[in-house]
C-alpha cells in the first residue's frame, strides 16, 4: 500500500511543488465536468439522454429550452461522512444541443430515472436524414 507524501519547500518558490503536482486544480470549480450525451431521432420524436448519476433532479438540475438550443445543467454537492472516513463528490456539468430542424418547442417532455436523463421533443415534420441528390449539367460552351 503506497501513502501520501507531501513535498516540503521553502524559500521562494514555496508551494510551486504542491501546484505542479496537481496543474490546474485551482480553476477546477470553475471548469465544467464532462457530460455523456446520445441524441437521435426516432418515431417522430427527437431525443436526448444525458448520464447524470447521483443527481436530484428536483433540486440539482436544470432544463431549459431558448430559440432552439436546448440546455441542461446541473450541480452535484454531496458529503458522506462516516466514524473513519469522509469522502464528497462535486461537480458542475453543463451541455448545448442544437434542436434539429422540425422541432416542436411546445411538445417537450424531460424524465430521470436511475442516473438517465431523457428529454423527448416532438417533431413538427418527418426529418429528412437521407437530404436529397441535386441533379448537375454539363455547361454548354458557345
Amino acid at each position: 500500500m503506497s501513502a501520501l507524501a507531501r513535498i516540503q519547500t521553502s524559500g521562494l518558490f514555496q508551494g510551486l511543488f504542491d501546484w505542479l503536482g496537481s496543474p490546474f486544480s485551482m480553476l477546477r470549480p470553475f471548469v465544467a465536468q464532462p457530460m455523456r450525451l446520445e441524441h437521435y431521432v426516432g418515431e417522430g420524436h427527437y431525443v436526448v439522454r444525458a448520464e447524470l448519476p447521483g443527481i436530484d433532479p428536483e433540486t440539482q438540475l436544470k432544463v431549459t429550452l431558448s430559440k432552439g438550443i436546448l440546455t441542461i445543467h446541473a450541480e452535484r454537492h454531496d458529503e458522506t461522512e462516516t466514524r473513519h472516513c469522509s469522502e464528497f463528490h462535486y461537480g458542475v456539468f453543463s451541455r448545448h444541443i442544437q434542436l434539429p430542424p422540425g422541432a416542436n418547442e411546445d411538445d417537450i417532455k424531460a424524465t430521470y430515472d436511475k442516473g438517465i436523463l431523457e428529454i423527448t421533443i416532438g417533431l413538427k415534420q418527418k426529418a429528412n436524414v437521407a437530404g436529397r441528390q441535386i441533379p448537375v449539367r454539363a455547361a454548354s460552351h458557345a
